[in-house]
Formats: structure tokens, C-alpha cells, sequence
């Protein structure tokens, strides 16, 4: 066994990180599905997307061949509505609730019909929005990240004079590098950040990390408020034995290389592991088969029923051939010559519901021994707690600590996303983006 790039030809790369989600190939496919829609008033679709799209109103219009009308109707909800359309959840939230869900009759493909409007729309920028002439007010947002990006384009409409902190080489953040190949391609990131920016007063930096290129006391002195969106990236350690060992690595760092090089540089193993089932884990493991891994295996310290992932996402993996084992918990990495040989796992069940209601992993007290040569860590994620502290924002083990309108304890700061919720949906970091702008601009003493 051995850990190596460039294990299949660059046809075999192409075709196993090709689009596994493809839209609509014809205008009339999507029209006829546009009119399976029952246009529900006050409608549970809308209801449960964070960024409040009208579905039905955009779907109608798709059904009216109003393409334009139907893309600036995603757009004004949510600016990154492209992206979503390939990587939310939507079993669990628009096509979740879905009312044909009820009838036991398949939901409207909302995604499909939302990426069909929204394509064209960032492929040739149509341009939907007027910019208001600038009120001369500036505006710091750190982190060029859905949540980031979104506030500065709320802004920039306003009038706003946006300058966007990126410590990355491009924008995007989470897309563009955390998040699997075959759902959202590096050019379609590109081209989501530059539509988005099309709209005029916004100024990339990048390669501008705060706490090494810029600080948060150098913002607030030269900018009248501050948007701090940098997400949530150090991945949590498993703090076991042998954790150290050539072959062990962490998701984040596994897919931001997948998303940074050439498929054949990756280095992936003949036998991988990967600890956790979350959205992350899937996306580590299905990538990990792609490149040319023999065989993986999904370790999961509770059951499938208890799975973070959604169904689709599972799916994903079963086709792709991953394996499961459930109700296992990694207990020590063994290696060979420093280099890892096998993964010892304790056996679990599960005991009593704790405070939320989760039934917790408990041990039986018996291991077991998969032979593999790479570990993949996808256990969760943890915020950047030491460049909070040295930023003196408050904070709970990291996780910047906001009122109901996203201030901070320090003025004129406000921060959105993931370094505050410890990780949710892209979605979410969108409307987080919008709130943090509305009590910007209020802030200022602009009127949206």
C-alpha cells in the first residue's frame, strides 16, 4: 500500500469530477417541470430557505419564459443563489417541505429550475441591479466567503464603498475550496465572484489575512464599520495516538488541495478511512474514490439513522462504492516505518438521549482493526479561537459572540457566518451577509 498521486488518466479525472448534478438540457424540459408547481400561497418552500426566495414566484416565471424576471427574483434573496442551487441541502429545506412531498408524488426540482435561471445570468452577467450613487461611506469586510461577499454586495447597492479582505488567492471562500470538485467547478466559482462584484464598488484584496496582513485596529481606524466573515476552517483534532503519523490528514486540508492542484498531485491511498458522516466527511470520502483510492471506508461512531449528511449526499457515497462502518469510534492510528498501517476502532452503542435529545455513543469495551494506509479526519470543525482572542472580539471558545442585529462587543465591528453558527449551510451565511448589511447601513445612517 502507498500513498500517491496520478493514479488514473486525465480523461478518468475529468469524467469522475464532471458535474454530478447537470441542469436542465432543454428549454422545455424545464418549463414543464416549472409548471408542475402549485404556486402555494404563503408557501412552505419559501418558508423554510434561510434567504426567503420566492420559489414560486421565480418558478412561475420560468413557466412564462421570463428567464431575466426569474434570475433577479433569486438574485434579490440571495446574491449567491447560483451556488446554492448546486450545493444545498434541499431535501431538507425547499424541496424538504415541498407540498407534493405530502401527496407522495416526487417534489418540483426546485435546485434544477433555480440553477437554469441562474446560469446564464452569471455566465454572461446579466446585469439585474443598479448601484445608487455613493454616499461616501466605507465599508471593511474580511473574508470574501458567501457571507462576506453577500454584505458587501448588500452594500455596495446602497452606495456603500466596499473593500473586501480575502487572505486566499481568490474569492468565494467555502465554495471555491471547501467543497467537493463535482458539485461546483473552480470556474464557476470565478464566475459567481465576479457576477456578483459586477455590480460596481466592491474591491477585492487578496492575499490579505487578518491578524497577519491587516488587524482588525488598522480597519476600524480607516473604515466606518467592518464585516467580519472569515468562517470556520481549523479542523478538530481526534486526539488519539498515532494522530501524527504520515497518512493521517484532516478533510479541510484534503479538499482545499483537491480545489488548489492538478487531480493527478493529490496524494490519496490505496485504503482510506474517514472519520465522520457529516456533509464534509461525504465530500472527503467520494473524492477520495475518484482520485483512484481502492477502497474507503466511512467510520461513524453512531448509526445511520443519526447520520448529519442528508440522503442524497449518503447515496453519493454508496454509489461510489464507500463503505460504512457505524457504531465505531477511532481509537488509535498504528503506523509502519511512521507511516499509518491501520486504524484501531472502539465498538459503540448508543445510550441514553443526552440534553438535545441525541442519544450518545457508548462504549462496549471491544476494538476492532481496519488495514488501511491514509486516515482522513472529518470530525468537525473548530472556529480560529486565537486570532478571536488576539482581535480582543468576545467570544465563546471561538465563536464570535453577536447581538440580534450580528454587532460585536467592539464598535462599528459586526460579523456573520460561520465563525459565528460553528458551521451551517452556505445558505445560511448568505442571509447572514444581508442581516449584517441592513444593521450596517442603519449604523451609518443609510437608508436601504
Amino acid at each position: 500500500m502507498s500513498i500517491s498521486g496520478n493514479r488514473l488518466n486525465t480523461e478518468q479525472y475529468l469524467a469522475n469530477f464532471d458535474d454530478i448534478h447537470p441542469g436542465f438540457e432543454t428549454k422545455e424540459g424545464a418549463v414543464i417541470e416549472a409548471n408542475r408547481c402549485l404556486f402555494c400561497y404563503d408557501a412552505p418552500c419559501t418558508k423554510l430557505c434561510p434567504t426567503s426566495i420566492n420559489i414560486p414566484g421565480f418558478i412561475k416565471q420560468i413557466a412564462s419564459q421570463n428567464l431575466k424576471g426569474s434570475a433577479q427574483t433569486i438574485f434579490s434573496s440571495n446574491i449567491f443563489g447560483g451556488g446554492c442551487s448546486k450545493v444545498c441541502p434541499v431535501e431538507k429545506l425547499c424541496e424538504g417541505a415541498c407540498v407534493y412531498n405530502l401527496m407522495e408524488e416526487k417534489p418540483i426540482s426546485i435546485a434544477r429550475l433555480q440553477r437554469y435561471a441562474t446560469e446564464p445570468a452569471i455566465e454572461h452577467k446579466w446585469h439585474l441591479f443598479e448601484r445608487k450613487t455613493s454616499v461616501n461611506k466605507k465599508v471593511a469586510v474580511v473574508g470574501a466567503g458567501p457571507a462576506g461577499l453577500a454584505c458587501a454586495h448588500a452594500l455596495s447597492l446602497e452606495g456603500v464603498d466596499v473593500t473586501v479582505f480575502e487572505k486566499e488567492s481568490k474569492g468565494g471562500g467555502l465554495m471555491t475550496y471547501g467543497i467537493a470538485a463535482y458539485k461546483v467547478t473552480p470556474e464557476f466559482c470565478e464566475n459567481e465572484v465576479s457576477f456578483i462584484t459586477s455590480v460596481g464598488g466592491i474591491d477585492i484584496r487578496y492575499n490579505q489575512a487578518l491578524g497577519k496582513d491587516i488587524s482588525l485596529t488598522e480597519l476600524r481606524s480607516a473604515f466606518d464599520a467592518v464585516f467580519i466573515g472569515i468562517g470556520v476552517g481549523v479542523a478538530r483534532q481526534l486526539d488519539i495516538e498515532g494522530e501524527d503519523l504520515v497518512g493521517v490528514v484532516d478533510a479541510i486540508s484534503f479538499i482545499y488541495n483537491l480545489r488548489t492542484k492538478d487531480y493527478a498531485e493529490v496524494a490519496v491511498g490505496d485504503k482510506v478511512a474517514v472519520i465522520g458522516l457529516g456533509m464534509t466527511a461525504i465530500d472527503a470520502a467520494t473524492q477520495a474514490k475518484r482520485l483512484g483510492a481502492k477502497e474507503v471506508t466511512i467510520v461513524y461512531r453512531r448509526t445511520e439513522n443519526e447520520k448529519p449528511c442528508t440522503q442524497e449526499e449518503l447515496n453519493i457515497a454508496k454509489l461510489d462504492g464507500c463503505k460504512f462502518e457505524y457504531l465505531a469510534s477511532p481509537k488509535q492510528v498504528v503506523g509502519q516505518n511512521g507511516k499509518v498501517s491501520g486504524l484501531i476502532c472502539d465498538k459503540m452503542t448508543l445510550g441514553e438521549p443526552d440534553e438535545s435529545g441525541r442519544r450518545s455513543p457508548v462504549s462496549l469495551g471491544e476494538t476492532f482493526e481496519l488495514e488501511v494506509d491514509m486516515v482522513i479526519k472529518a470530525a468537525g470543525q473548530t472556529p480560529f479561537e486565537s486570532l478571536i482572542k488576539s482581535s480582543n472580539i468576545l467570544h465563546k471558545n471561538g465563536k464570535i459572540l453577536t447581538d440580534d442585529s450580528l454587532a460585536t462587543n467592539l464598535s462599528t465591528v459586526f460579523a456573520g457566518g460561520d465563525c459565528i453558527n460553528g458551521g451551517k449551510e452556505v445558505v445560511n451565511a448568505v442571509q447572514d451577509g444581508k442581516d449584517a448589511a441592513t444593521a450596517i447601513l442603519r449604523y451609518l445612517g443609510v437608508n436601504a
